[in-house]
């Protein structure tokens, strides 16, 4: 079970990489002079995903819901996330392969096609998404029902019989 202690602790590193990805989504192209700067930020970012996404799988299957085998309700529950979480990391590594590969070998020259830009867009706006439903999962996620025994558990368990 997720003490409170250890839930404080894992919202902390949560937010901190939602966080840093807010910073390179907002700061990252300041730094294009350095494409080597760049090109490891994007990486962390990406990587900060996917530890994000790990997390929350995580506590999930720590719940007791999970636990009982009321896979589904979890996954029903916070299908929006999950989905979420992988187009916006679909969209972060193809934007940033594509970004790389256009400004690598001319970083001072300012190139925007139409196609990254509309990548750029759709980028932004899913990560918008993402992290409301990444920060509203999250703090769901501390619901002590989630991890005892409860009145709408059980009731959840006998409709899935």
């Amino acid at each position: 079970m997720l003490q409170t202690g250890n839930y404080s602790l894992v919202l902390l590193i949560q937010l901190t990489l939602l966080t840093f990805d807010l910073f390179v989504n907002s700061f990252s192209e300041l730094l294009r002079g350095a494409p080597v700067i760049q090109l490891v930020l994007f990486i962390i970012q990406d990587i900060s995903i996917l530890f994000n996404v790990i997390i929350i799988l995580l506590m999930m299957f720590n719940t007791y819901v999970f636990q009982v085998g009321l896979v589904s309700l979890l996954l029903e529950r916070f299908r929006a996330l999950l989905m979420c979480a992988a187009v916006y990391l679909t969209l972060s590594i193809s934007f940033h392969c594509w970004v790389m590969n256009l400004r690598w070998l001319d970083s001072k020259r300012f190139v925007w096609t139409d196609g990254l830009q509309a990548l750029f867009v759709f980028q932004r706006t899913a990560a918008v998404l993402y992290y409301y439903l990444y920060k509203r999962t999250a703090e769901y996620m501390g619901d002590p029902r989630l991890y005892e025994d409860s009145l709408w558990l059980r009731d959840a368990f006998s409709r899935s019989r």
